[in-house]
């Protein structure tokens, strides 16, 4: 090998490292910006597209229709908490976790999956952060709150379970009769809940209206079995 040679082989190994680092970088780069896609919003993009109702006519189950109507609007609750949830859901929300010192009720288009039953519940005529904070305030000991805050209170999982089992109507977690669960239904898993949809798969089982994740491809998922053990079936009036 001549010396000219020598000389551009020991150039380009000495710039090989540089390469690998200048790579490795940019990859970090493209990925923390794909990471603060999905943080932020700009990326995310759930449909609140509806699921096509595949029950069979035949066996059609009556949507169930409260007695009561806190909002005085002439819709009954149980379908106002349904039509609610999906007015809240075709608004797209981005998913993030995120503290509201001054609204509680998140005010920027993101939320997580407590406000999914919040919103429905708001816009039924229960302002579920006011309501619990005063469950809250006349009960501590019933939620195991040793510094109440009602900013965040009413939008974490457990609490929001121990009103439901304190305030609503208490249903059953057996998914194996399909007639005994309705599109309006508030249900409760380990660290999630969501609202049943007014349609249903091919079992007769509804759909499950809920939001967990940035990367999630739509609100209404055939999910209600599969998410996990429900823990919690309620109705917010008879």
């Amino acid at each position: 090998m001549g010396r000219h040679a020598s000389r551009l082989a020991t150039r380009k190994r000495s710039r090989a490292p540089f390469v690998a680092v200048a790579v490795v970088l940019a990859v970090l780069v493209l990925a923390g910006g794909v990471f603060i896609g999905f943080r932020e919003g700009p990326l995310q993009h759930t449909s609140a597209e509806p699921l096509p109702d595949v029950y069979e006519p035949a066996m059609a189950i009556e949507p169930f229709q409260s007695s009561h109507d806190e909002d005085g609007d002439g819709i009954d609750d149980q379908t106002d908490v349904l039509a609610s949830a999906e007015a809240y859901v075709a608004t797209n929300p981005k998913y993030r976790s995120t503290y509201y010192a001054e609204t509680g009720y998140p005010d920027d288009g993101f939320g997580v999956c407590t406000d999914v039953i919040a919103q429905a519940l708001k816009g039924t005529g229960y302002d579920l952060m006011a309501l619990l904070a005063a469950d809250v305030q006349e009960n501590p000991e019933a939620y195991g709150i040793s510094e109440p805050d009602a900013a965040i209170d009413f939008r974490r999982v457990r609490n929001q379970k121990v009103f439901f089992d304190r305030h609503a109507v208490s249903l059953t977690c057996d998914t194996s009769d399909p007639t005994q669960w309705h599109g309006g239904d508030i249900v409760v898993y380990n660290e999630h809940v969501g609202i049943a949809s007014g349609r249903r798969n091919a079992q007769g089982l509804p759909y499950l209206i809920h939001h967990y994740s940035p990367t999630q491809a739509t609100y209404e998922e055939d999910a209600l079995e599969s998410w996990g053990p429900i823990i919690g079936h309620y109705r917010i009036s008879e």
